[in-house]
């Protein structure tokens, strides 16, 4: 991969007292350098997780983004995200991480939630593609994938191009130290 290959990455940092989630999306290229940062916020517990995800691209207003990589399916206490609805709105290839093993989400959903909210939260999940198991850098990662062509290698090749180190991309690395600090100045109010 090139050098100045730039990929979004997505993460999220929850204020329950305030109920909303701060989401950062940072523009990291594949050398490291940190090329832009958006801000959403999203609801803990809602719905509307996928909406800022499509509002941090636009914000970005960036045509040379190839990748996103985001941190999970289920920021904001079960806020789930629909990949294929983002890679349909931004033409972007989309790599879900998470970084440990689970049972999956359907018993979890099944605990927090019931009616509509639960029906609501089940068909996006059961959309999601399969999560597999990939090891980077001697860690495991769990992945999802949506827009690549020949998906394990392609998954592969563009998650170890962004984790020169250890087990974390470099893009949700980046966007989760960000917005854990955007989260804690809203919430010292200043």
């Amino acid at each position: 991969m090139k050098p100045g290959a730039r990929a979004l990455g997505i993460a999220e940092s929850t204020d329950e007292r305030s109920g909303r989630c701060v989401l950062c999306g940072a523009v990291v290229r594949a050398d490291r350098v940190v090329d832009g940062v958006a801000f959403a916020t999203a609801t803990v517990g809602g719905l509307d997780a996928t909406d800022a995800v499509h509002t941090l691209f636009d914000r970005l207003g960036r045509e040379d983004i190839q990748y996103l990589l985001v941190s999970g399916v289920a920021p904001a206490w079960f806020n789930l995200l629909d990949l294929d609805r983002i890679a349909e709105a931004t033409a972007r290839p989309v790599i879900s991480i998470s970084f440990e093993e689970s049972p999956g989400l359907a018993p979890a959903l099944s605990e927090q939630f019931d009616g509509d909210a639960l029906d609501a939260r089940l068909a996006i999940y059961e959309r999601l593609p399969p999560r597999r198991r990939l090891r980077v850098n001697e860690e495991t990662l769990f992945v999802r994938s949506v827009g690549l062509d020949d998906q394990p290698a392609d998954t592969e090749r563009v998650v170890s191009a962004y984790t020169p180190d250890g087990g974390r991309p470099e893009p949700i690395r980046v966007a989760r130290l960000a917005s854990r600090a955007a989260r804690q100045w809203r919430a010292d109010g200043t």
